[in-house]
């Protein structure tokens, strides 16, 4: 009796070969250096020429000014009501400098809220100053006739501007051009009975007021700098006038600021996992990598030395609607000479592009440092994620000239300190401790400063969320 015997299907397929599985065991993988997404291509730390600080402080001297630059106050909101935050009445010309604060908070409760809508007339040309309006929440347009009797509109005001102050500067002061609002938004008024009250009770804010209008009477340029007496087109032998230029007697001093943290790393680590990559230079170059940009959004936000907060209140404008228009950077172009580039959020750039889409224009593009960057006007529209979006809507560009030697934004920096590890960045040992533990310090030391007021611009309340139709 024969028997029949079936192979099994684990005799047909035995393995022949050392298995992939058991094979990665003995094999050294391809790896990449650890990734991070948060590096950006940090455009403005590339474009601001940096200035070697080798005191630690960098002063910035100008020639006299006796014109007390605008600035933005602030509110606070509580519920619907709004009411305006005294200190920043300082903001006010006029105001700059005053240093009672029992007066100014007094002052602050005199100001009465106003709501308006799109289209109404706050104040109307032709008719007496009567009030001091800050604008709390909205837009308005400033319009005046034009030479032809053709209505335009002189400019656009927003959160934090003011109008009226203009009265103390005049006798029987009219409003030269009307105001209308542009979107909804409230306004604080001030009526000037109750600040000639105010005034009458204290000695101090009379004597602030005395001082300003007589410094506004000093022969100045259109800039607010003391004249420079000159003549010009003259025959014969005609008396010459006599002139200097004077300078501030307490110029700007920027100090470097610093970022740094401590990078630790166990001695473990460092011993038995060094190979194939180094563990501690790769620490290392990431802690670096978020370093610098931390840099970068303290040049942009820092609120002593950082560009959005250093834009004289002159140079910046407010978009004609809401997303950023070509007639805006015509505009923010046009406040300065050699604007070397414009910088804004990637959003920014693409509600740009909509917009030049939209009227069938093309904005062009430049080479810059071999990367082909979209410009407007031949200027860089340069991409920086660091400039804040407000509340997912709203956001800046910003334009500037660049340089010493073109009284424009510089970097501040120094190079050489010690234990360097790349320029203004150190790398200090600072112990093992008690678990084994290898501690870093890493520093790095910058600021920034304007030179002059019309090297930086700032195009603000730009609206980058798509319009739904």
């Amino acid at each position: 009796m024969s028997v029949e015997t079936t192979a099994t299907p684990s005799q047909d397929q035995a393995q022949l070969s050392l298995s992939t599985a058991a094979a990665r065991n003995l094999a050294t993988t391809t790896k990449s250096e650890p990734q991070m997404q948060g590096i950006s291509s940090r455009w403005l730390s590339k474009m601001l020429p940096w200035v070697q600080v080798s005191g630690g402080t960098y002063r910035v001297n100008r020639r006299l000014s006796y014109a007390v630059g605008r600035g933005r106050v602030a509110f606070v909101k509580n519920g619907t009501a709004v009411r305006v935050l005294a200190p920043t009445l300082r903001e006010v010309p006029v105001l700059r400098g005053f240093e009672d604060d029992a007066v100014l908070e007094e002052l602050a409760s005199r100001f009465t809220q106003r709501d308006f809508e799109h289209g109404d007339v706050i104040v109307e040309a032709g008719r007496p100053i009567e009030e001091v309006f800050l604008i709390a929440h909205g837009k308005v347009n400033k319009i005046g006739a034009g030479k032809y009797g053709v209505s335009s509109v002189l400019g656009v005001l927003a959160d934090g501007d003011h109008l009226g102050d203009e009265a103390l500067m005049q006798s029987d002061a009219s409003w030269g051009y009307t105001v209308r609002a542009a979107t909804s938004g409230t306004v604080l008024a001030l009526p000037w009975p109750a600040f000639q009250q105010l005034v009458d009770r204290s000695d101090a804010l009379r004597d602030q007021i005395l001082q300003y209008l007589a410094d506004s009477q000093q022969a100045q340029n259109r800039h607010g700098e003391a004249d420079i007496e000159l003549a010009a087109g003259h025959e014969g032998e005609q008396e010459l006038p006599g002139t200097f230029v004077d300078y501030e007697l307490a110029p700007r001093e920027y100090e470097l600021s610093v970022a740094q943290t401590v990078l630790r790393v166990h001695s473990r680590v460092a011993d038995l996992y060094n190979k194939p990559m180094n563990q501690i230079e790769h620490q290392l170059r990431l802690t670096i990598e978020a370093l610098r940009e931390r840099q970068e959004w303290e040049l942009v936000n820092n609120r002593d030395f950082g560009l959005l907060h250093n834009a004289d209140h002159e140079q910046r404008i407010q978009t004609q609607g809401g997303p950023p228009t070509p007639d805006d950077l015509d505009e923010l172009l046009s406040m300065r000479r050699g604007t070397k580039a414009f910088f804004a959020h990637p959003k920014a750039i693409a509600a740009f592009g909509r917009e030049c889409n939209s009227r069938g224009l093309y904005f062009g593009s430049v080479d810059v440092d071999g990367h082909h960057l979209p410009a407007w006007r031949g200027v860089p529209i340069l991409p920086c994620g660091k400039i804040p979006i407000a509340d997912g809507h709203t956001t800046s560009i910003i334009a500037m000239r660049v340089g010493e030697d073109n009284q424009g934004v510089v970097g501040l920096h120094q190079i050489g300190i010690p234990d360097e590890y790349e320029p203004g960045l150190n790398v200090r040992f600072m112990g093992i401790n008690e678990k084994a533990v290898i501690s870093y310090l890493v520093s790095t030391y910058y600021s920034a400063a304007v030179l002059v007021p019309d090297a930086l611009g700032v195009l603000e309340n730009v609206e980058v969320s798509r319009r739904h139709d």
